[in-house]
């Protein structure tokens, strides 16, 4: 069992499902909540509902109470015996009601009762809450209740919610008290959660993020029925809300027993194993279809090692955790894999086997739907720009995928085109016939239409949905652009030669020609390619800017997109200085020239390079 969630995981999955706050949290009290929740001192009824504005009763008060305390995982059964008149050997509280009474947080009735149905008020919450910081009547001036909601008040114990004196406190202004006791000091001068062995962060809270990643069990395998020790309330998988009945085998699985919440990970790597690192004795990382992973437990580490069940040169499916890291290995024919994407390369690997004889393999370079170039072996090479798609199974083959027509009109937030809707998680490459791809976005194709040779290849999901499409000269974005600083064309004694300086990303580069010359001059201009060379270059449009943003410029009485890749410079004098779109929108400081791709794509129409000058 393993609880090794990374730094870096952390600031990922906060944005991503792993320390979201489940949905019936989310209210006002959202942080104390979300706190009370992972600490386990409130949880959800049987659907996950947290029942905010429900009354709280003296024993459920002592539940919470106990919850947060160092004996919070002690309590047991029953006691065996009566504690007062009305709180049986069976009652379901019988435990939390001794803790509590035992360390005198809590005491009972002058007739033998403790009453643990009747519901607490904000001075009898207020007065337990400070008996557990230490706190006695000997500390406190005056008489009771006044006296002890004025320390409560005095420690920031009523922060956030405002039941007064003789109210009945709901479980939101318990989730508040506990929230705010958590940070508050203890009658020693200590921090109150750093005595249950808490750490705290930034806010003088307890550390959220920190609680969340010890208190999570796995990575786990799903094989077969999926088990847990407590009824889930809330799951997602790839980061999106769903449900347990999403659950395939091999998925990679985590879960907070706290906040009743599950994570599934359905990320899968199918490929050649080609190279363990430090040494396939004791693994750290692994290399598989052209991509290195790090090891993210010691049984997928094993697999992979010397002792394992898997040797260099094998074609394994990695199972990969939420990190990104291996948390498990299992044939490749038990978790067929598919990828489909755009051919970007081909070359030639050599995999060493057990017994040191060594094997020329063909490789393919394909750059997949979600980003990641993988290399796979192939009977034969494929031309860059190729759409293909690569099934793992009994077959193992990488073949050109087959062409599906597609027309119509996106929506205006790229979320449907024509019959089709877009999948939640759905994949979008755009490409060109050179080997230029870039992944997309839907909102990127937000009112392009698309004919007849846009669109290579698509899939969908089990609800019709498109879950992966790659187009061809959609957007114009897999386009090599430049700003030309200088060109240089000479013609001589019946010889032609030619030399441009050009900003490419920011970096500067010179492209030398005998024998040709390319019609681009000074400014911004595209590249275009055949066999990995330049073949031809053209200037864009050029036009003066009257506005700028980091998602649009206007010129005159048009609008322009502006993509998340356009290349900004500052120029002075003869020199240019890469920028951003923020230090030079101003244009009242600015004069700002930009040049845009015309309207040959159908999402085209973007400004591709700006230059600003000081006015």
């Amino acid at each position: 069992m393993m609880k090794k969630l990374l730094a870096l995981l952390l600031a990922v999955c906060l944005t991503a499902g792993f320390l979201a706050v489940p949905a019936a949290a989310a209210d006002t009290a959202g942080d104390a909540v979300a706190m009370v929740q992972a600490l386990g001192i409130m949880t959800g009824d049987g659907a996950g509902n947290m029942n905010l504005d429900r009354n709280v009763t003296r024993a459920e008060f002592c539940k919470m109470l106990v919850a947060a305390s160092t004996y919070k995982d002690t309590v047991g059964g029953s006691t065996g015996y009566s504690l007062f008149r009305d709180v049986k050997s069976d009652h379901w509280a019988v435990e939390y009601i001794k803790v509590c009474v035992e360390n005198g947080w809590f005491v009972g009735y002058l007739d033998g009762t403790f009453r643990p149905g009747n519901t607490i008020t904000l001075e009898e919450a207020a007065t337990v809450a400070l008996r557990l910081l230490g706190y006695t009547s000997e500390d406190l001036a005056g008489s009771y209740p006044t006296a002890q909601l004025s320390k409560f008040n005095a420690l920031g114990l009523h922060t956030g919610f405002t039941t007064g004196q003789g109210e009945t406190m709901t479980r939101r202004d318990c989730a508040w008290l506990f929230y705010n006791l958590m940070a508050a000091q203890t009658k020693d001068g200590q921090v109150y959660a750093q005595t249950l062995g808490y750490t705290l962060d930034s806010t003088g809270h307890v550390d959220y993020a920190g609680l969340v990643t010890s208190d999570t069990e796995g990575p786990f395998t799903v094989t077969g029925a999926l088990q847990l020790p407590f009824a889930a309330e809330t799951v997602y998988r790839n980061g999106a809300l769903s449900s347990l009945d999403s659950a395939g085998e091999y998925d990679i699985y985590y879960y907070n027993a706290n906040l009743k919440t599950v994570w599934l990970y359905s990320n899968r790597v199918t490929g050649t194993y080609t190279a363990a690192s430090p040494s396939t004795a004791a693994p750290t990382s692994v290399t598989v279809a052209g991509v290195s992973y790090p090891i993210e437990t010691s049984a997928a580490a094993y697999k992979l090692s010397t002792q394992g069940q898997y040797a260099i040169g094998d074609t394994v499916t990695l199972l990969l955790g939420m990190d990104g890291g291996v948390a498990d290995v299992v044939d490749a024919e038990a978790a067929t894999g598919r990828y489909c994407g755009v051919v970007v390369g081909n070359s030639t690997t050599s995999v060493t086997g057990a017994d040191g004889a060594m094997t020329l393999r063909d490789v393919v370079e394909v750059y997949c739907t979600d980003g990641v170039t993988r290399s796979f072996e192939a009977g034969y090479r494929m031309g860059v720009g190729t759409a293909v798609v690569v099934d793992y199974g009994a077959n193992r083959l990488v073949s050109r995928a087959s062409a599906r027509s597609l027309t119509g009109t996106f929506s205006a937030a790229g979320t449907r085109i024509g019959d089709y809707n877009l999948a939640e998680d759905v994949e979008i490459l755009d490409s060109n016939s050179q080997g230029g791809v870039v992944r997309i976005y839907p909102s990127r194709l937000g009112g392009a239409r698309l004919t007849s040779g846009d669109v290579l290849y698509y899939e969908l999901n089990s609800a019709g949905e498109i879950s992966r499409l790659i187009l061809r000269d959609v957007t114009g974005d897999a386009e090599t652009y430049a700003l030309v600083t200088s060109a240089v064309k000479t013609s001589a004694d019946n010889q032609i030669s030619s030399s441009y300086t050009c900003l490419i990303n920011g970096q500067q580069s010179v492209i030398s020609e005998q024998g040709r010359i390319f019609s681009a001059d000074e400014g911004g201009a595209i590249f275009y390619y055949q066999d990995g060379e330049i073949s031809s270059m053209r200037n864009l449009e050029q036009l003066e800017l009257d506005s700028l943003s980091t998602t649009s410029a206007a010129a005159g009485n048009r609008t322009y997109g502006v993509p998340a890749g356009v290349q900004v410079y500052l120029k002075d004098g003869a020199n240019y200085v890469a920028a951003t779109v923020s230090a030079v929108s101003d244009t009242s400081v600015y004069r700002l020239t930009g040049w845009y791709d015309s309207l040959s794509y159908p999402a085209g129409g973007q400004i591709r390079i700006v230059v600003a000058e000081a006015r």
